[in-house]
């Protein structure tokens, strides 16, 4: 059972400073997600090559960089947030988000300053994963500890409904510059637009973090209460008694970041395989963008009425059902109207999945461990999928020349992702508290 349902109630947080977390959270991924929408641009500026493909290629090995260090991030601020404070490792996070990106948005092109051109794209790129890696933890334990402990599910799943919205901003962005720029000016310079717009953000994002409460001390110190002599507060949690949890954690998160990742390839899918106009291709990551953004909360509310696990396993199930139908129907009948439909339907099924498992990771952690190990726990996995996954299925589709490859390789990841959640231990309190009122009965 969760630590939360064990100690005396504290005073709530006011709902205005949990927004602002939310918000901040989806600056910052708006900030790292723009490279992906903007990779085959970001290909021909940084790595020309006469070779279409392989610029594409190596853009998004560039862009898989960025994975490199959010492990180190998440293991460096994720435990920052639990030794000074969850508030404290956001606005570091934050501060270093805004560097990479100034500097990423400003570097010359290989035309004009050869080699080192993509060398400080890479550098950069590694400074943003850094910074993301440790938003996480810090950023969903807050958003968890902040909440009722019937809310849980609800106020977690702002974790995944903020990164759609930072989609909705990117693609928005793309969509405005695609269709008011040539493709010769959003070639040369337009892209760069996205990237500034995040950095003239990142103060209003300082600002608002600036002035939160701390979660960590008031969990500090409803801990002192129900423990006289503070003993409990001192010792070293062990890692041993969560392992399972964390496990569990690491195989959910690695499936849903796979899902997460053929969607937001949809746009170099739509642009490169279904050949439709840059216009309709970022038009459709703003549509899927709000799908999502509309179920993620339901998705929470869900899970706390009904329990963590029997959410994930249902939305898991249906993905899995509709992913291969609807990648065949839009390769075979790529209509605007078509492909909007069908991804709008697998956003929708995959936004009913995803927010439930880092909720269920936080929530079945104590709170001395939580940012260090849900931000270790969701970089890892964020770095070998999420990194490689854009890059795979590009591979997998110039390869074997089967446009479906994105399909199955997504499929594979639901069947591992049902396996593991039909094993897992239920956190909701909703379930966990009835479970315990049947033993004492």
């Amino acid at each position: 059972m969760s630590e939360a349902t064990t100690v005396a109630p504290r005073k709530a947080i006011p709902a205005s400073y949990v927004v602002a977390v939310f918000i901040g959270n989806g600056l910052e991924f708006y900030d790292f997600l723009s490279y992906a929408l903007f990779a085959v641009y970001i290909g021909r500026t940084f790595f020309p090559s006469t070779d279409n493909s392989l610029s594409l290629l190596l853009s998004l090995a560039t862009f898989g960089i960025g994975f490199v260090t959010r492990p180190i991030g998440g293991i460096v601020l994720g435990t920052l947030g639990d030794r000074i404070g969850r508030k404290a490792a956001m606005l570091i996070s934050f501060m270093m988000m805004g560097i990479g990106m100034l500097g990423l948005a400003l570097t010359p092109s290989y035309a004009r300053i050869g080699v080192a051109a993509p060398i400080l794209a890479v550098l950069f790129r590694l400074i943003q994963g850094f910074a993301l890696g440790g938003e996480v933890g810090p950023s969903t334990a807050y958003m968890v500890e902040a909440a009722p402990p019937n809310r849980r599910g609800l106020y977690g799943s702002m974790q995944f409904a903020t990164q759609d919205a930072a989609n909705l901003l990117a693609a928005l962005v793309g969509v405005a510059l695609s269709t008011t720029l040539s493709p010769e000016n959003l070639q040369d310079w337009g892209w760069r637009i996205a990237f500034l717009i995040g950095v003239i953000i990142v103060p209003f994002g300082m600002f608002m973090r600036h002035r939160l409460p701390e979660t960590l001390h008031a969990a500090d110190d409803t801990a002192l209460a129900a423990d006289a002599t503070g003993g409990a507060l001192r010792r070293r949690t062990r890692l041993g008694p969560h392992l399972p949890i964390i496990a569990f954690g690491l195989v959910l998160l690695s499936c849903s970041t796979i899902g997460s990742y053929v969607l937001e390839y949809m746009t170099t899918y739509a642009l490169n395989t279904l050949h439709l106009p840059a216009e309709v291709s970022f038009g459709l990551i703003v549509f899927t963008s709000i799908c999502a953004i509309a179920f993620d909360p339901i998705s929470g509310l869900l899970s706390d009425r009904h329990g963590r696990k029997r959410i994930i396993i249902a939305g898991y199930a249906l993905t899995l059902v509709c992913v291969f139908p609807a990648f065949w129907i839009v390769n075979h009948y790529p209509s605007v109207q078509i492909v909007y439909a069908m991804m709008g339907l697998i956003a929708v099924l995959f936004a009913i999945a995803s927010p439930p498992v880092i909720v269920a990771l936080t929530e079945g952690l104590p709170k001395r461990i939580r940012s260090g190990v849900v931000a270790t726990v969701y970089a890892f996995a964020i770095s070998v999928f999420g990194g490689s996954t854009q890059f795979v299925i590009t591979w997998l589709i110039q390869r074997t020349g089967n446009p479906l490859a994105p399909a199955w390789y997504w499929m594979g990841a639901l069947l591992l992702g049902l396996a593991t959640a039909s094993l897992m231990p239920e956190t909701a309190p909703v379930k966990t508290n009835a479970i315990t009122a049947a033993v004492h009965a």
